[in-house]
């Protein structure tokens, strides 16, 4: 006996394979906005509260409007002009820093990515040896006080050239998308490495330079461990230590005064502690969407590090 099996029409397929497919759309979508939706709402919440009474804040009647609006955390933030003095010192390290880790990292990646290259394995491993292993704290102290760069504030700029993290990504980048015949293409034309590397492979890199970039640039932003151990004068302070200082100073003011005065000074404390997460946090989030484009890219053909 012969036994027929019954084929289902491609019609039915399709059809079935369509739902699928709405159906797996509707279940990431709704995954997508959840996630956004927990990410995005502690921002909001932040800069409601920079506005808001912390009275009302702190019993939880601050959900999705404002209350009690008062712009006093703010006038006490921008009135002073070591903030401003802060401000001004933490762009210079923050942009002249950066320059120098994209003009060490970009040639040490490209050299290193370079298979003809004979000594790149030991220096990669030397590299690496770095990111496990480090003279410590107090040597390090030591050592930046005997080339003089104590409170200095080159230091901020110098100090942390290269992250090998990023040396690996940018390395990884040139030798998986800038493709070999490229170069032989280049060389039969005469052109050498170092024209080469200006004119063909930082045009052909700009996903991968605007991820490091943007590494670097959040790094030295956010940079106060290295002020706090080796600058002394104010002068010399980034606006994180300066933000630090003034926000441990309300708080010492709220403690320090009366029943009374310690709850209205530690209302406004609340207050100026949610303006100056604003005011650290908005000049990099103003930056990032003109390099988001390429962020996505840079990051995913970086992924893969060997």
């Amino acid at each position: 006996m012969s036994t027929k099996v019954a084929k289902v029409p491609k019609a039915n397929k399709i059809h079935e394979r369509s739902a699928s497919d709405v159906s797996f759309r509707i279940v990431v979508g709704i995954i997508t906005i959840f996630s956004f939706v927990v990410v995005l709402y502690p921002l909001y919440f932040i800069v409601i509260a920079s506005f808001s009474d912390s009275t009302l804040v702190n019993r939880g009647e601050v959900l999705f409007y404002p209350k009690g609006i008062s712009l006093y955390g703010y006038e006490q933030i921008f009135t002073r002009p070591d903030i401003w003095r802060g401000y001004l010192n933490t762009v210079i390290y923050s942009f002249c820093g950066t320059a120098l880790n994209l003009a060490v990292t970009l040639p040490a990646a490209y050299t290193l990515s370079r298979r003809n290259f004979p000594a790149r394995g030991i220096i990669m491993k030397l590299f690496v040896f770095t990111m496990y292993f480090n003279g410590g704290l107090i040597p390090t102290y030591m050592l930046i006080n005997e080339v003089g760069l104590l409170n200095n504030p080159l230091i901020m700029i110098i100090i942390g050239a290269v992250n090998v993290y990023n040396l690996i990504i940018t390395r990884t980048f040139f030798e998986n998308s800038i493709p070999e015949d490229l170069y032989e293409a280049a060389t039969l034309d005469g052109c050498s490495h170092f024209r080469y590397f200006f004119t063909i492979v930082i045009p052909l890199s700009k996903a991968v330079t605007a991820v490091i970039m943007l590494y670097y640039l959040v790094g030295h932003w956010n940079d106060f461990f290295n002020a706090l151990l080796y600058l002394n004068s104010d002068a010399y302070q980034p606006l994180q230590i300066i933000l630090r200082n003034l926000l441990l100073l309300n708080q010492a003011m709220a403690g320090s005064s009366g029943a009374g005065a310690s709850a209205y000074a530690q209302q406004y404390a609340d207050q100026i502690k949610f303006g100056v997460i604003i005011v650290s946090t908005l000049p990099v989030l103003c930056v990032y969407p003109f390099i988001q484009k390429y962020f996505e890219k840079g990051v995913m053909i970086g992924a893969v590090k060997g």
